[in-house]
């Protein structure tokens, strides 16, 4: 049930201590990472957890992202083989979430799990993200902090938008730097499998393996958080790989050379002019969310190149044009 408000504050060193001790008296709070804004809450109190999923909306099948301090925190937690150590040595902090056997007696709540006997654990390297979950002083289960299926959140007011009246605090840390979701791999014996393409390109993740990472076809019950089909979904539908924009539609441009018809889009908005794809990841949530205000008859997309973070801005804008469940389930 929906307040009147939540407060919305600067994230600062007040501002964290604040949001750090709603976080251990079992509250909700908002804040950002270098990929988007989580909604964060004590992993192991399962009140708050059910309270998470509850203000999101989502699916208690949709296991949930524990975000740590650091390698020693998660090594608590979770047990690393060789490829998994390689992996957080190589991208902690940063972009990368690994699956992985989670210890016996780990205090973790069963929802966080969503009832596997693994845990999908990360070290954020943004600097306020950081902060909180060291005064914090527990792990913090943090999915993004919008409406479950929804588009992701890259500024605070994206979660003003969605959850205001929902969560307790949101933490304003600014626009977030790389705006797509954490690559996730999953280290449970035999090969590395590639769950969820995210903001660290797979070739990377290969490199420092030294072999091909497995590609999850994912199923009907997800493994990883965003395995879900429909998902990061504007309310307007999307059409992708445009080569003509229609009446009514807004475009989402990539590139110099826009289509025909582009003239009449309202409004379009490029994701980069020059063709640079870690622009365009930043900016892809964004402007979804700015194009989506406009109440277009659609959202025409053009195409986006395949290679690099191009695999996973494509990744996010076929989930968003999927057919939504009919009971909106997302």
């Amino acid at each position: 049930m929906r307040t009147a408000s939540t407060p919305v504050t600067a994230a600062d060193e007040a501002g964290i201590a604040a949001a750090a001790r709603i976080i251990r008296q079992g509250g909700l709070v908002a804040f950002p990472t270098e990929t988007v804004y989580g909604l964060g809450a004590d992993a192991g109190n399962a009140a708050a957890v059910a309270r998470l999923f509850e203000a999101k909306g989502r699916p208690r099948l949709n296991p949930l992202i524990v975000h740590l301090a650091d390698f020693a925190a998660a090594e608590k937690l979770c047990l690393f083989d060789a490829r998994a150590r390689k992996l957080a040595a190589a991208f902690w902090p940063g972009p990368l979430t690994l699956v992985l056997p989670m210890r016996d007696g780990a205090p973790i709540a069963s929802l966080v799990t969503a009832g596997l006997k693994t845990l999908a654990v990360r070290v954020p390297a943004h600097k306020v993200a950081h902060a909180l979950i060291e005064a914090a002083g527990v792990p913090v289960a943090a999915p993004s902090a919008n409406s479950s299926g929804r588009i992701s959140p890259t500024r605070a007011e994206h979660v003003r938008q969605a959850l205001a009246g929902l969560i307790d605090l949101i933490l304003d840390g600014g626009p977030t730097d790389v705006g797509l979701e954490s690559t996730i791999v999953a280290c449970t014996g035999g090969p590395a499998r590639l769950l969820r393409l995210g903001g660290i390109d797979r070739t990377a993740i290969e490199d420092v393996l030294g072999e091909k990472l497995v590609v999850d076809e994912g199923g009907e019950r997800p493994a990883a958080p965003g395995g879900l089909a429909s998902h990061y979904a504007p309310r307007a539908p999307l059409r992708l790989d445009v080569t003509e924009v229609r009446r009514g539609e807004a475009l989402l441009a990539f590139g110099a050379a826009l289509p025909p018809g582009a003239d009449g889009a309202a409004p379009v908005l490029n994701l980069s002019k020059t063709g640079d794809l870690r622009e365009a990841a930043a900016n892809l949530f964004d402007f979804l969310h700015r194009l989506d205000e406009a109440a277009p008859a659609a959202i025409a997309v053009m195409p986006i190149p395949q290679d690099g973070l191009g695999a996973a801005i494509n990744d996010r804008l076929r989930r968003a044009a999927a057919p939504r469940p009919s009971d909106g389930s997302t």
